[in-house]
């Protein structure tokens, strides 16, 4: 979470620090060797490099969109996720009863058993979310020196506590030891409940209906959990960024060679010299 003390627009302004003063300096070099040292021939035309302008905006607009769509997806999935919980919690509450038990519980046995199978949901949700936490070598953040400064101002529980102290009350011991021995710990607890439900209906606490009804459930959250770790373990092809990349600064790079020329002869234009009287008439707008 972000500081109350320190505002959006500051955090974007020192996260991209290094690249603003770059780009100053990119700017203002040529332009001082092109009118202060007089190095006149020192440009570039304008028309190519707004041809590779147009190209790169084509570039970076279909990446923009691939990227936003990546982004729209993840939502879409932690919305599945959130809504198929709710329902999760719905059939829990209406769906175990006495009607078909072969014993009779009472009202404290059936909280006991809604409750174990809730804590179980949060266990797997607790243990998705470390899951889709954790480091990978193409990612940034932990070797971009801005990405880490950035890093260093948001708090991520995830990094701050283990999987295993987290699922400290969700799961018992046997089955947390169970867990976290398993390489995929989500799909764990996601195995744990499955069997719970079928000991459920062995014992007639569900009828066979509502048992594939859990199933079911059981493999949309199965698919939630898969759709989440595809887009969490399968980056973009580094050449769909390298080649965006050297475009966009060989683009930044020539851009003030063509700039200050175009910008130059603009200038000229200002002040020209009248035909008729033989003096500078200054043109305002």
């Amino acid at each position: 979470m972000y500081t109350k003390e320190i505002y959006p627009i500051k955090i974007v302004l020192r996260w991209t620090r290094r690249y603003i003063y770059f780009f100053i300096l990119l700017s203002v070099i040529p332009v001082i060797l092109y009118e202060i040292v007089g190095w006149k021939w020192l440009h570039l035309p304008w028309l190519p490099i707004g041809l590779v302008g147009t190209a790169l905006a084509f570039i970076n607009g279909f990446k923009n969109n691939a990227s936003y769509g990546r982004l729209w997806e993840a939502r879409k999935i932690y919305g599945g996720i959130v809504n198929a919980s709710r329902l999760l919690a719905t059939m829990v509450n209406d769906f175990i009863t006495n009607e078909h038990a072969k014993r009779e519980r009472t009202d404290e046995e059936f909280f006991r058993i809604k409750k174990v199978i809730i804590m179980r949901h949060v266990a797997w949700m607790t243990s998705l979310r470390h899951a889709l936490r954790s480091k990978k070598q193409w990612e940034t953040t932990s070797s971009n020196k801005s990405d880490k400064e950035h890093m260093q101002e948001i708090k991520v529980q995830e990094y701050e506590h283990t999987l295993n102290d987290e699922l400290e009350g969700y799961l018992t011991e046997q089955e947390k030891e169970h867990v976290l021995s398993m390489t995929n710990k989500q799909a764990a607890c996601l195995n744990l409940q499955s069997k719970h439900f079928k000991e459920l209906k062995l014992e007639g606490l569900i009828d066979d209906f509502r048992h594939m009804e859990f199933k079911e459930m059981i493999g949309e959250l199965f698919t939630l959990q898969g759709k989440a770790e595809r887009i969490k373990n399968f980056p973009y092809p580094r050449q769909f960024a390298t080649l965006n990349l050297f475009f966009v600064w060989i683009f930044v790079i020539l851009l003030p060679f063509g700039l200050m020329h175009e910008f130059d002869q603009i200038g000229q234009s200002l002040v020209q010299p009248d035909t008729d009287n033989n003096m500078l008439v200054y043109l305002k707008k």
